[in-house]
């Protein structure tokens, strides 16, 4: 809503600068910070309890399709990236080694003991396809090994040049799924399976919609065969990869021997697959939801789905207040939302209630009740939904509501707050998808001449090679890339827009993350 009687909890705008008022967002939602040292962060409790809520979710996803849990070294030895040039090519420049075991002091300085040189340096996990592949080897001899399906979740270290929190970080946490099959046909199922489960999750727990597609060429995960992605539209109109799942054909077996023997006797490679997600899901989830006012927490994810404050004054009646309050978060937790207990916080923290409410107000909490001496006397509570904030006198939207009503629909007023934030995100969304430009002249001038440019969906002939290569340089100079081809939909009618050869498929071009 616009409108000048607002006061917003931010003290900077989305449209008056979207990367200072991002920031504002981690800091002032007390999300994480700066750890001092640089690229790295530490994750505070509300923003590492959304990300156990996204573990946890997607954790029981994961399972459901069969695969377990297992852990694997943060340390890698140089020798098995080395077997895989493709693959090592596309990280060498972000891999952080460790090449000595100990330290000594020096003057009363510590120094690196140079007689603790390690005979093999070590890589710090970029990615685990190598020391996995290396474990498939040993797992993995006959074909009813398989299909193999395991998944981690894990740190990651990749030694980025700029940083920035939650989006790309030195170190972030995700998961990352690994699995090996007898043949093409069945890992491609797998791929794309696990395609689906992002796509899903994304939408129906992150509220965030996506669009699920191939990434083109150049665009392929270091090794891979094919790489698949969910591309999700940010405020400002940029792409973020928000997931990926790669069939990496038989070059990571080959080269970490992964065979085993058919029902025929023979031996044969296994086809493999990986896939994963990050902490860049929270970034995302800031960009797509989050308002003036701070971060916007779908339910789903929220460690507290309701805040109750009450209006504590020092006084007797403080302790009655506080009981009429425990009794509503005691009845409420015995609610389900999303086929799970509401999760509820009573915060009785001292502290005037109006700060403690825009705390929460920036924090994002779907729902906040404030509860004072006369609403208790009169059984009432006061609601602010965080997904409508204003009302058009500019103040809070808070409704007075009866208690037992709002015990009765608190259930079903979370949920719709889910749905409402989808919605609005798709929306926005889908107007700030053009597909009407038919020349690069017309590319050029849309993503010139706006401040926030959405995406456009191209017809692609799908070159190779010297041809692609000459398409992403032209898109270079206007900081595009090609986001995916969706998964779907029909083959265009048009020319290709790059070639001018008949096209086979559709192609989103758009900046990003």
């Amino acid at each position: 809503m616009s409108n000048s009687n607002i006061r917003h909890a931010l003290d900077v705008t989305r449209e008056a600068d979207f990367a200072a008022w991002y920031q504002a967002v981690i800091a002032q939602a007390d999300m994480a910070e700066e750890s001092g040292v640089r690229g790295c962060m530490v994750i505070k409790p509300w923003g590492y309890g959304i990300w156990e809520r996204i573990q946890r979710v997607l954790d029981d996803a994961i399972k459901a399709t069969g695969h377990e849990n297992c852990y694997f070294p943060l340390f890698i030895p140089l020798s098995f990236f080395a077997k895989e040039a493709e693959h090592v090519e596309g990280f060498a420049k972000e891999m952080a080694v460790v090449t000595h075991h100990r330290l000594k002091s020096e003057n009363g300085t510590l120094v690196v003991d140079p007689e603790a040189k390690l005979e093999e340096p070590l890589v710090v996990r970029p990615t685990s396809e190598t020391v996995i592949g290396q474990a498939m080897s040993r797992w993995v001899q006959s074909w009813r090994d398989l299909p193999l399906l395991i998944n981690q979740w894990a740190n990651v270290v990749r030694w980025e040049m700029r940083t920035r929190m939650f989006l790309r970080t030195s170190e972030f946490l995700w998961q990352e799924g690994h699995t090996a099959h007898a043949d093409r046909d069945d890992a491609m199922v797998e791929t794309l399976k696990m395609l689906e489960v992002y796509r899903s999750f994304a939408e129906d727990v992150l509220a965030m919609p996506v669009i699920a597609g191939e990434k083109p060429e150049n665009e392929r995960f270091p090794g891979a065969v094919a790489t698949y992605s969910i591309e999700a539209m940010m405020q400002d109109g940029k792409a973020l990869q928000a997931g990926t799942s790669h069939y990496l054909g038989t070059g990571f077996a080959e080269a970490a021997d992964i065979r085993y023997q058919d029902q025929n006797g023979q031996q044969a490679l296994c086809h493999t697959t990986s896939w994963g997600v990050s902490t860049r899901m929270i970034g995302g989830v800031i960009m797509v939801h989050g308002d003036d006012d701070g971060l916007r927490v779908p339910p789903r994810i929220a460690p507290h789905q309701i805040v109750i404050l009450p209006m504590l004054r020092d006084k007797d009646g403080d302790a009655e207040i506080l009981d009429y309050c425990e009794k509503i978060r005691m009845t409420l937790t015995d609610h389900d939302a999303f086929r799970e207990p509401v999760r509820v916080l009573l915060d009785s923290k001292p502290g005037k209630v109006a700060q403690k409410r825009w705390d929460w107000v920036r924090k994002g909490a779907p729902i906040i009740v404030e509860v004072g001496p006369r609403d208790m006397e009169n059984g009432k509570v006061a609601v602010l939904r965080r997904d409508r904030m204003w009302r058009e006198d500019g103040k809070p939207d808070f409704e007075f509501q009866e208690r037992d009503d709002f015990l009765f629909c608190a259930a079903g007023m979370l949920e719709d707050i889910q749905t409402t934030l989808f919605e609005q995100a798709k929306q926005r969304r889908d107007e700030n998808i053009r597909a009407d430009i038919v020349d690069f002249d017309g590319l050029t001038a849309y993503f010139d001449g706006s401040d926030k440019p959405g995406w456009v969906k191209i017809a692609w002939s799908r070159p190779t090679g010297a041809a692609l290569d000459a398409v992403v340089e032209k898109l270079k100079a206007l900081k595009l890339t090609i986001r995916n081809t969706p998964i779907g939909e029909d083959r265009p009618e048009a020319a290709c827009f790059f070639t001018g050869e008949d096209s086979v498929e559709t192609i989103y071009v758009g900046r990003s993350y």
